[in-house]
């Protein structure tokens, strides 16, 4: 009978002491992706957390311009504002224009980035032409448009009366206000976003056309079935972005008549220039801070649907 006689544990190596200049190569290692990220977070953190930070604090206390914070009053600015007539109806002027500019701003889009991305001469030349009024400063748009809309002479109204059309009240009825309004909008932001879905729309794979074609698919069957799937995500980008956009309009109200103060009987009085009137019209920070805030909320609101539409796509697409 043999016996065995079981090997003795293993020791563990000693591990290597590191040096000096071994520690900080390896910490340089580790760090460096984080230095080269952190202006983006340093900057955040300056211009966006902090103001949005320090704007939930005024908006519970009573604060003005001259005489700065007045004590801490909690809801009661919220309740203010809620309270306030003229913010629910800057709620729907808001609403009003953005349903009038993002729609029309988005079909017209698509049509033109369609138009875009086929075999046209002078691509280049086209690309710029619609970004143009993109670049065009707002006082400018303000200034062409308002004599396009005016009440009395406005050449929109001169054209109507040709047809035997009454003129338009573009500054007194609030719908033909918010008509206006967002024409100047979808002038100024329907090139950019044509430009967007352009780019998305020439990611698509030219095979699927090709597919389509020999499938005997005609125009309008390849862009309902191959194009707008093919630039789904953009699309639902540029709609929240757009949406964002119309809750945060302010230069064309502003600049729609010559007192800025949304209309006499606030008639295009948006959220933004609401709580423009408050914070330096009335210099009650408290309250324009609280406006803010409601406006953030509803903002991520729309944020939120923004996420949950994009799961629901990339699920969709790995199916």
């Amino acid at each position: 009978m043999t016996t065995s006689t079981a090997a003795p544990p293993r020791r563990p190596r000693p591990r290597a002491q590191l040096t000096s200049a071994q520690r900080f190569a390896n910490f340089s290692y580790r760090a460096t992706p984080y230095v080269y990220i952190s202006p983006f977070f340093i900057l955040f953190a300056i211009v966006g957390l902090f103001p949005l930070v320090y704007t939930a604090y005024v908006s519970l206390h009573e604060w003005s311009l001259i005489g700065g914070d007045g004590g801490f009053v909690g809801l009661d600015n919220y309740a203010s504002v809620l309270g306030d007539k003229k913010f629910w109806i800057a709620l729907r002027n808001s609403l009003s224009i953005f349903l009038l500019s993002s729609v029309p701003q988005l079909i017209f889009a698509l049509l033109i980035a369609s138009a875009l991305d086929t075999n046209l001469r002078g691509k280049t030349f086209w690309r710029m032409g619609v970004l143009l009024p993109y670049v065009v400063a707002p006082v400018a748009v303000a200034l062409i448009f308002g004599q396009l809309f005016a009440d009395q002479f406005g050449a929109i109204n001169n054209f109507l009366s040709i047809f035997g059309i009454p003129p338009v009240r573009w500054h007194v009825d609030p719908l033909s206000s918010h008509v206006a309004i967002a024409t100047m909008v979808n002038f100024r932001w329907t090139g950019y976003n044509s430009l967007v879905l352009l780019a998305a729309m020439q990611a698509i794979p030219r095979d699927y056309y090709e597919a389509a074609v020999i499938d005997g698919a005609g125009r309008i069957r390849q862009f309902l079935s191959v194009t707008i799937p093919g630039i789904r995500p953009t699309l639902i980008f540029v709609i929240i972005t757009s949406t964002i956009g119309g809750l945060q309009i302010f230069d064309e109200p502003r600049l729609y008549d010559q007192f800025g103060q949304g209309g006499s009987d606030s008639q295009w009085l948006t959220l933004t220039l609401y709580l423009y009137n408050i914070g330096w019209d009335r210099f009650d920070f408290g309250k324009a801070s609280a406006v803010a805030w409601l406006l953030f909320l509803v903002i991520a609101v729309f944020g939120l649907i923004n996420l949950m539409l994009s799961r629901r796509i990339s699920t969709e697409g790995t199916k």
